[in-house]
């Protein structure tokens, strides 16, 4: 695999960078001490701009190529999740309860590696935006770069993003054009009733027996509301209700999440669970009270940018490592706001085996990271050529 030979070089500096920040997870908005690590690393490598405390911790650094063009933007998630590390790895978490046990550690390394090589060569036109995101995990921090004005703030025309992949084979690239991963919404439905004691359940109105029916009745709408060839999960993923094996509780509480493709069917599922609340509540003499919470959504590539994103992608990791035309996942990444304001791409970059993400083991597969800093670079240096490069 023709890893750029420079990146190739300071490959150690790519793992040191990686493990020190696997070292120091922060979570959410609060990624101030990585963000001050990477703008640290940006200053060494001599970028023209950086521009630190936006979406609270996120950052923006600017490389100017050649002369004149569009400016590409390259991103990273940087935040962390509240999970025990149970690697044992020298370089674990010294946080306890916190972990990057999704890359992001690794994703933030990558975009590093590219920012050094570019800031370095500078065999491009137009500009790069290197943007460093916090809050992927939970609270949209690419919604909320997007809304602070940070795409139109600095010109960004076309925009990639990368997430590595466990378990997928070492160095492979999957890409697609159109939807690659899903919208991601969340449901909470309380059902009250009136408690009693479990003996004289006649005097009671019992919210157990119509929060399983609505359960039940949810499971129903991917086989029967929604066509075959339209993708939707609904998974339920907690249901809290009484304290004693005598008592008829008041209150029932159901949560769970959705995972869909399109919104005509986001909008199915909506209208029926709403619709099975309120004839279950009606059937059961119980009153039910759907919260339905839109989340991210559908992360969905431009087809000619993941056309010229997979092939920045052969030359690093070969033709027979490329897949572009993957079918989409059922997971979710607040990448799509973004991909909602440009035109771009997202791809996953196989990390060979190993455990899973959110998982207490997982670790990111420092080998491949010269790859991923190889892809971006790549991305730059084929899309957006300097004048005398492209005349000839």
């Amino acid at each position: 695999m023709p890893v750029i030979n420079s990146i190739a070089a300071f490959a150690d500096d790519l793992a040191a960078w990686r493990q020190h920040l696997h070292r120091w997870p922060e979570l959410g908005f609060d990624c101030h001490d990585t963000a001050g690590f990477v703008a640290a690393r940006l200053r060494e490598f001599g970028v023209d701009e950086i521009h630190e405390g936006i979406a609270t911790s996120g950052l923006v650094a600017i490389i100017a190529g050649q002369g004149p063009g569009p400016t590409i933007g390259l991103r990273a998630d940087m935040d962390a999740l509240p999970i025990s590390e149970g690697t044992g790895l020298a370089h674990a978490s010294e946080i306890p309860g916190r972990m990057h046990a999704c890359g992001h550690d690794g994703h933030t390394a990558m975009l590093l590696g590219a920012a050094r090589y570019l800031a370095q060569t500078r065999r491009f036109a137009g500009r790069v935006a290197l943007i460093f995101q916090p809050a992927e995990e939970a609270g949209g921090g690419a919604e909320v770069m997007c809304r602070d004005g940070v795409l139109d703030r600095f010109g960004v025309d076309r925009v990639f993003a990368m997430h590595n992949a466990p378990n997928m084979p070492e160095g492979a690239v999957v890409t697609a054009p159109g939807p690659i991963m899903a919208a991601v919404d969340s449901f909470e439905i309380t059902v009250t009733g009136q408690g009693g004691h479990a003996a004289l359940p006649q005097e009671a109105v019992d919210p157990v027996v119509a929060a399983v029916q609505i359960a039940q009745a949810i499971q129903t709408i991917p086989a029967r509301n929604v066509s075959a060839h339209d993708a939707l999960v609904i998974s339920i993923t907690q249901i809290h209700t009484g304290s004693a094996d005598n008592v008829i509780p008041a209150t029932a509480w159901i949560n769970g999440t959705v995972r869909t493709l399109e919104r005509g069917v986001q909008d199915i599922v909506r209208r029926r669970m709403a619709e099975i609340c309120a004839g279950t509540g009606a059937a059961f003499g119980c009153e039910v009270a759907l919260d339905y919470a839109p989340g991210y959504p559908a992360t969905v590539n431009d087809a000619a940018e993941a056309g010229v994103l997979a092939d920045a992608a052969r030359e690093v990791v070969g033709p027979g490592a490329v897949t572009d035309d993957a079918g989409p996942e059922m997971g979710a990444e607040d990448f799509a706001f973004m991909l909602q304001a440009r035109p771009g791409a997202y791809m996953f970059l196989g990390q060979g085996p190993g455990a899973a993400l959110h998982h207490p083991e997982y670790d990111f597969n420092d080998s491949v990271a010269p790859l991923g800093a190889s892809i971006f670079a790549r991305l730059v240096e084929r899309s957006q050529p300097p004048a005398e490069a492209a005349a000839g």
